[in-house]
C-alpha cells in the first residue's frame, strides 16, 4: 500500500509547456483525498516552484534544491541540510572558467536569494529565468563576497556537453559536497548543482519517510531526470515519465506515459488508485 507519493515537477508533474496537465492534477486531489501524503521533490528553490504548487490541493510537502530543504506549503522549514561556505568558495576557485554561469542560492525569504557575479539580463539561454525570478536575484562582485553565510547550493547552468562534462569532473573530486545534474537534451541546456555532502532527492525523502514512519515499501516515486536517480532508488516503487533520460530507462523501472500526455495521472491510477498488474511498460 502506498502511503507517500514523491513527484518531480519539470517533466513530470508539468507538460513540455510548462503547465500542469487537468487529469495529474485531478489524480493527485484524489490520491491527496484518499489519505496518501504527496510530497513534491524538485531541484526548484521554494519561491521558484511556488507558481506550480500553489496550482496543486493540499497539503503537500516540498522537496527543495535537490534534497537540500524541507518545507510546508507555507514555507515553514522542516528540514534543512547547508553546503558550508568554505566548500562553496572552495568549488568556486577550482572551476574559475564557469563563473559567467555560477549562482550561489540562499535559504532567504525574497532579496538575495540567487546571486550571480554579473547578470547579463538579456542573454538568449537565461532571459526567461531572470525575468522571473529578478526580484530575489542580486550581484556579487566578487561572486565569494557573498558567502557571509552557508548556502544551499552553488549552481551551474549551460549546454549539455558542457554541463555533464563539469558534472564528471566535480563528482570525481567530490569529498566534502555533493553534486546533482539535471539535462534537458531537447533544449541543449542543463544545471549541475553542488549540495552538502550526502544531500540529494533521495536521501531527503529517506529521512522524510523515516520522520513520518512511513517504510519504503509504502512510498512511490516518479521522475524523468539523472537528479531523481537516488530518489527512484529509495522508494518502493519507482516509475518513469515516457519522457525520461534514456540511461535511466536501463534499469529497469516501469515506464508510465510522457509527461504530455499525464503519464503521472496514468500512473497514479494504476499504482494507486486502482492497482493492476503489469500494465505499465517495463
Amino acid at each position: 500500500m502506498i502511503r507517500l507519493l514523491a513527484l518531480d515537477i519539470d517533466g513530470t508533474i508539468l507538460d513540455s509547456g510548462g503547465q500542469i496537465p487537468a487529469a495529474n492534477r485531478d489524480a493527485i486531489a484524489q490520491v491527496i483525498d484518499a489519505g496518501v501524503e504527496v510530497a513534491l521533490a524538485t531541484g526548484r528553490r521554494y519561491d521558484f516552484a511556488r507558481p506550480i504548487f500553489e496550482k496543486l490541493p493540499a497539503p503537500l510537502t516540498l522537496i527543495l534544491s535537490n534534497g537540500a530543504i524541507v518545507k510546508t506549503r507555507e514555507g515553514e522549514t522542516l528540514m534543512r541540510s547547508l553546503l558550508p561556505r568554505d566548500t562553496a568558495r572552495a568549488i568556486l576557485a577550482d572551476v574559475p572558467e564557469h563563473r559567467d554561469s555560477a549562482a550561489v542560492v540562499f535559504d532567504r525569504p525574497r532579496e538575495g536569494q540567487v546571486v550571480f557575479e554579473a547578470i547579463d539580463w538579456e542573454h538568449p539561454r537565461h532571459q526567461r529565468f531572470f525575468a522571473t525570478n529578478r526580484p530575489f536575484l542580486s550581484e556579487s562582485v566578487p561572486l565569494e563576497d557573498c558567502l557571509t553565510e552557508d548556502p544551499i547550493q552553488v549552481m551551474f547552468s549551460g549546454g549539455c556537453v558542457e554541463m555533464r562534462s563539469l558534472f564528471e569532473r566535480l563528482q570525481e573530486a567530490a569529498r566534502d559536497f555533493s553534486v546533482a545534474l539535471t539535462e534537458y537534451q531537447h533544449r541543449d541546456f542543463s544545471m549541475v548543482d553542488v549540495v552538502r555532502v550526502g544531500c540529494s532527492k533521495g536521501s531527503a525523502l529517506g529521512a522524510w519517510s523515516r520522520h513520518r514512519g512511513f517504510a519504503r515499501a509504502e512510498v512511490m516515486a516518479m521522475g524523468d531526470n539523472l537528479n531523481d536517480l537516488q530518489m527512484l532508488e529509495f522508494a518502493g516503487t519507482a516509475v518513469l515519465m515516457g519522457n525520461a533520460l534514456p540511461e535511466l530507462k536501463t534499469r529497469g523501472w516501469p515506464v508510465t506515459a510522457t509527461n504530455d500526455e499525464a503519464g503521472v495521472a496514468r500512473a497514479i491510477e494504476e499504482y494507486i488508485l486502482n492497482p493492476s498488474k503489469g500494465v505499465l511498460a517495463r
